[in-house]
C-alpha cells in the first residue's frame, strides 16, 4: 500500500528517534569497552569517554592470565549446558500432559494448581538454602541448576503452543498406533521447534545471567560462575590488593587500574552470549507470540 506524505514523515521522525534512543543506550557499553582499553593515567584522569585514550591490552591480559576468569566461563558453560537440558526436558514433561483436556487428564486442574501455587508462594531464601545445605548441594553445580528445574513461566508458554497445535494431528497418530511418548517425541516437538528455541534461548541467558545463586551456594570464590565472578571482582577488585610477589614477578602489574579491569571483565562476560544470541535472535518474538495464544 502506498504510504501518504504523513506517513513517510512520520516514519523518518519515528526512525530519527529510534535511532537516537538505541544511541544513548549503547553510549554506557561503548564507554566500558573504550575504558577497557585505555591506559592507567587517562582512566585516572577522566579523559576516556567513547574513544581510548593510551591504547593497552594490559586489563585484557591481567583478566585472561590472573584473574580465573577461565574456571569460572567453563562452571558456567557446565551450568548452560546441563541447565538446558534439565530445564528443557521437565518444561516439555510439566508441559505436555497438562496441555490435555479434562477428559483424557482428569486430575490436570488439581496438578496446574499445584504448579501455580508454587510459582506465586516459593520457600523463600533461607528454607531453600537450608534444603540445598542438607542435600549436601553446597559448593556443587547442582546447587545452580536443581532448585530452578522448573519455571512455571516456560511451562505456560510451553503448555499455550501445544494447546494450539490441532487435536486432529494427534488423533491421526493415535490411530496408526502411536503411544503418549511417540506422539510427543514425533508429532508435537517437530511442530514446536519455534517455541522451543525461545525458551532453550531464556534457559541459556538466565543460566547466564544469574548471580546470586552462585554467591549464597558457593562458599568457595573458585567455584563462582561466571557473573558471580564478575559480581565478585567489580566489587571486590583494587589494584591496591595485588600481592607483593605478583608485582615483582610482572611490574607492569603496577600499571592496573581499577576501572580499567573491571571493564574488561563485563567485556569478557557480556560478549560469548552476544555471539549466541543472534543465531536464535529470529524465533524470539514468533515464539512468544504463538505460545500465548491459545488454540
Amino acid at each position: 500500500m502506498k504510504q501518504t506524505r504523513p506517513q513517510k514523515i512520520f516514519c523518518v521522525v519515528n526512525g530519527i528517534f529510534l535511532g537516537i534512543v538505541a544511541l544513548i543506550c549503547l553510549m554506557p557499553m561503548i564507554n566500558i569497552v573504550a575504558l577497557s582499553f585505555s591506559s592507567r593515567n587517562m582512566v585516572n584522569a577522566g579523559a576516556v569517554t567513547f574513544w581510548p585514550k593510551g591504547f593497552t591490552l594490559r586489563s585484557y591480559q591481567y583478566m585472561i592470565e590472573s584473574s580465573g576468569i577461565f574456571t569460572a566461563l567453563w562452571i558456567t558453560i557446565k551450568r548452560v549446558f546441563f541447565g538446558l537440558i534439565i530445564n528443557l526436558s521437565m518444561t516439555i514433561l510439566v508441559a505436555y500432559p497438562l496441555s490435555k483436556e479434562k477428559q483424557s487428564f482428569e486430575s490436570r486442574t488439581i496438578y496446574v494448581g499445584f504448579f501455580l501455587f508454587a510459582m506465586v508462594f516459593n520457600g523463600g531464601l533461607i528454607p531453600t538454602f537450608l534444603v540445598i545445605n542438607q542435600l549436601g548441594l553446597i559448593d556443587t553445580i547442582w546447587a545452580l541448576i536443581l532448585p530452578n528445574a522448573v519455571t512455571m513461566y516456560y511451562v505456560l508458554l510451553m503448555l499455550n503452543f501445544f494447546r494450539g497445535i490441532p487435536k486432529g494431528i494427534e488423533e491421526a497418530a493415535i490411530v496408526d498406533g502411536a503411544g503418549w511418548f511417540t506422539t510427543l517425541l514425533r508429532i508435537y516437538l517437530p511442530l514446536s521447534l519455534p517455541s522451543l528455541a525461545t525458551i532453550t534461548l531464556f534457559i541459556i541467558v538466565g543460566h547466564w545471567n544469574e548471580w546470586f545463586d552462585g554467591m549464597i551456594y558457593n562458599n568457595k570464590t573458585y567455584n563462582y560462575p561466571l557473573m558471580t565472578f564478575l559480581q565478585y571482582q567489580i566489587i571486590n577488585f583494587k589494584t591496591s590488593d595485588l600481592r607483593p610477589e605478583q608485582l615483582m614477578a610482572d611490574p607492569s602489574l603496577a600499571e592496573l587500574n581499577g576501572r580499567a579491569i573491571k571493564s574488561a571483565a563485563i567485556v569478557l562476560c557480556t560478549v560469548p552470549i552476544l555471539m549466541f544470541y543472534p543465531f536464535l535472535q529470529r524465533y524470539f518474538v514468533s515464539g512468544i507470540v504463538m505460545g500465548s495464544v491459545k488454540g
